[in-house]
């Protein structure tokens, strides 16, 4: 493009991508001190500001639950630093490979190195968890990192750019696109690997960009995650867990249960325990300091929108308060909603919901939760409740998400040994813990020749050798 109709934010972007770039092809990669150095830097960047983040992640929401933001922003983190620390000698020391038994004694070895620059396009929803949490890997593979936070959080963003460039040399890790919207720019730059987290729609956009480049991606996606009460499940502990993991930051969670699959004949009961379960966790006061506010006007009205097309086509609507109560939508807080009678044709069952909206789909035979989930797009996650461990298993055998809860909700993404990572139109690609360092990171392989090795035997002139050899490797192939 031609230099004079960038306009600045683009040329910083670029040109911050270039000093990272040729860093990268002409420095050696990061030792162990310097990583561990980083991740402790990073490490004290969130705790000396954890009461900050707290404060502006709030904002932006209009009202975010500090215990939410804690628990499920802040530890996390926390969490991937130390468990990446403590394990990063082991992960980046060459790793032992077989060698095939006609080389011997020859040897093979897996040499992790850092792919170069990292690009980040995070998310709203959870700011801080999702913009530092794929940082730690790419940080602790070696790699050099660009953040473009998203703009429906502009205080987080600021503050994040401010803290980062205090503790970070901008060749390090850099926040940019905070004052222009440059996604689309930042998606072309050719990064040596480029993670986005977001809905399945920019996702696609995201992907088409990088591919001009030939970048590899991880995505993050989100889609309709289904919970499955099966006949043995304990009806009122199901309900509880799904309510919970629904209201969570106000259902503004890409692995949050989209629906749910309860026997037909259990709907009504199920409907009352999870409207109870709401009631008692998060009360019907909008004051609640514990429930989130929604991220937007349009965001609020989306979902009205969801509510209201669902109701006009035939389902029932179980909801704490009008979604046009002022004393709630003042405060951008979205009642708690439970629809059942959902079908095919509503909007609420053609995309993700991405609030406290919870359809209910009743079923009559066991095996329609697995059509059902099979006839749409693979989730992010599936949830099953029960105790028959024989369907349990049939469930888990015959269908296809990003991961999986059993008998709760959202827990599987908390176990740092597990990866995290979506399949198909949930996303590709993970990360977490060790798993995140591998995928941020060329695992090369390297053979050493042994000078005993009889490899020569195969170089022409071709004769009786070369057909005794062919006969030995025909007999260990």
């Amino acid at each position: 493009m031609d230099q004079s109709l960038k306009s600045p934010g683009q040329s910083a972007l670029e040109d911050a991508f270039h000093a990272m770039f040729e860093l990268t092809r002409t420095k050696p990669a990061p030792t162990l001190a310097e990583r561990l150095d980083r991740l402790a830097r990073l490490r004290a960047l969130i705790a000396n500001n954890e009461s900050r983040f707290e404060k502006v992640i709030s904002a932006d929401f209009g009202h975010r639950c500090a215990t939410e933001t804690a628990i499920a922003e802040t530890l996390l983190v926390l969490g991937e630093i130390k468990h990446a620390a403590k394990h990063l000698k082991k992960w980046m020391t060459p790793r032992r490979v077989p060698t095939a038994l006609q080389f011997l004694p020859a040897k093979n070895r897996l040499i992790p190195q850092p792919l170069g620059v990292v690009g980040i396009i995070a998310p709203w929803n959870y700011p801080l968890q999702l913009t530092l949490a794929p940082a730690v890997g790419a940080i602790a593979a070696g790699n050099r990192v660009m953040i473009k936070p998203s703009e429906l959080v502009p205080r987080f963003s600021a503050l994040l750019k401010e803290v980062i460039s205090t503790k970070f040399d901008a060749t390090e890790i850099v926040v940019t696109g905070i004052e222009d919207d440059i996604s689309q720019a930042f998606a072309s730059l050719p990064f040596d690997h480029l993670i986005f987290t977001g809905s399945t729609r920019v996702g696609r956009l995201v992907a088409e960009a990088a591919g001009r480049n030939l970048t590899p991606i991880t995505l993050e996606l989100g889609g309709k995650s289904p919970a499955i009460v099966d006949r043995s499940a304990d009806l009122g502990e199901a309900a509880e867990r799904i309510a919970y993991a629904k209201l969570v930051n106000a259902g503004q969670t890409c692995i949050a249960p989209d629906y749910a699959l309860v026997p037909e004949a259990s709907v009504q009961d199920f409907a009352e325990k999870v409207q109870a379960s709401m009631r008692r966790m998060f009360g019907t006061d909008p004051a609640n300091k514990d429930y989130t506010s929604i991220v937007s006007d349009r965001h609020y009205q989306r979902l009205e929108s969801l509510v209201t097309d669902a109701a006009a086509k035939g389902a029932r609507i179980v909801q704490a308060a009008k979604p046009d109560d002022p004393a709630w939508k003042t405060k951008r807080k979205f009642p708690p909603t439970i629809v059942i009678g959902v079908t095919p044709d509503m909007t609420i069952m053609q995309e993700e919901i991405f609030g406290p909206l919870l359809p209910i789909l009743g079923y009559k035979d066991a095996t329609e939760p697995v059509s059902y989930i099979n006839r749409h797009g693979r989730p992010l996650a599936l949830y099953w409740f029960g105790k028959d461990n024989a369907t349990r298993d049939e469930v888990l055998a015959r269908t296809v998400s990003g991961g999986v809860t059993v008998n709760d909700c959202l827990f599987h993404f908390t176990q740092i040994n597990q990866p995290m990572g979506g399949i198909g139109a949930s996303g590709t690609g993970a990360y977490h813990g060790e798993w995140g360092f591998n995928n941020l990171s060329k695992l090369k392989p390297v053979f050493y020749r042994s000078p005993f090795n009889r490899l020569a035997d195969l170089y022409p002139p071709y004769g009786a050798k070369i057909s005794r050899l062919e006969k030995m490797l025909r007999f260990m192939s």
